[in-house]
């Protein structure tokens, strides 16, 4: 390089804020202030429970007192999470908690829930401690009024969290609402029972809700051929 060259790369050196350099090595590892670097973020734990059960008590902690959507200033008692056995084969879901089951805070306790408790128990012949029961939501409408799509978007990662952990062989979707939300479809449920669909490693069986059993007892027989399937599918792929 010759010197006018050199001239003209130290003068644009100086304006790029460089005050000299140097052959001494010492210089070239001196304690020049390092361009800032932003440390990557810590990793999330993993957390990891000894049981179904335990896993459960974690979803349940997580939705807390909930107040993630407009129900929890619409009357509620108390938030509807599941019961029954944690590792059970058979899972029911229905819509959403009625009078009854806001008061004791158990899905499925009223009429409608000795319906679905004779369905399992006289139909299937599985004592009802045996199966999950959750719902889609966790708080009762006002008036038992349908749920509303903003509602069933706030509480619906929820169910989907409990199927994770259950990993039930069988699901059965009771009603409109908890077909349409986990089958992703607007399909009534009229045409959507009497198949049998694929749902994250379960089979999925819709059905008549037991409250509309006890306004149409005629659809009953409907429902009766559905738990056959049940049966079926219970035979084939039981996790025992």
């Amino acid at each position: 390089m010759d010197p006018q060259q050199l001239k003209e790369h130290l003068k644009f050196a100086q304006d790029l804020g460089v005050d000299g350099v140097s052959r001494d090595p010492a210089w070239r590892a001196s304690d020049r202030p390092a361009v800032p670097v932003d440390p990557a973020p810590p990793a999330q734990p993993v957390q990891v429970f000894a049981s179904a059960a335990d896993a459960l008590a974690g979803i349940r902690t997580d939705i807390g007192d909930c107040t993630r959507c407009k129900l929890h200033t619409m009357g509620r008692t108390q938030i509807v999470f599941g019961v029954g056995n944690p590792e059970a084969d058979l899972m029911f879901v229905g819509e959403a908690p009625g009078a009854d089951e806001d008061i004791q805070g158990f899905p499925f306790v009223g009429r409608a829930g000795q319906l679905l408790t004779d369905i399992i128990e006289k139909g299937l012949k599985i004592p009802r401690a045996d199966v999950y029961i959750a719902n889609v939501i966790k708080c009762r409408p006002p008036g038992n009024r349908n749920p509303e799509p903003d509602e069933v978007n706030s509480c619906e990662p929820f169910l989907f969290r409990q199927i994770e952990v259950i990993k039930p062989t069988v699901i059965v979707a009771l009603g409109k609402f908890a077909a349409q939300t986990l089958l992703r479809t607007l399909d009534p449920i009229s045409r959507l029972r009497g198949r049998v669909y694929d749902f994250r490693g379960a089979k999925l069986i819709p059905t008549f809700h037991p409250a509309y059993l006890l306004r149409n007892p005629s659809s009953k027989r409907d429902v009766w051929e559905d738990m056959k399937r049940v049966r079926t599918l219970l035979t084939e792929n039981s996790k025992l």
